[in-house]
């Protein structure tokens, strides 16, 4: 996959990925899962839905 994920936008998303799931194992719930979108899209630094819209915030 192409990298279309910049730095700025990679932190943002690691840190939102990581917080939704310790909130989701604080509060029991399977919500936390959801985390593990911007956590993945930050880690490999490529978003499908950036892709389907054309957006690249990487300036590489």
């Amino acid at each position: 996959m192409k990298i279309n994920v910049g730095r700025t936008d990679r932190t943002i998303r690691i840190i939102a990925g990581v917080v939704i799931i310790a909130l989701g194992f604080y509060y029991q719930s399977l919500w936390g899962v959801i985390g593990l979108i911007p956590l993945l899209t930050g880690l490999f630094r490529s978003c499908v839905l950036y892709s389907l819209l054309g957006i690249n915030t990487c300036k590489a």
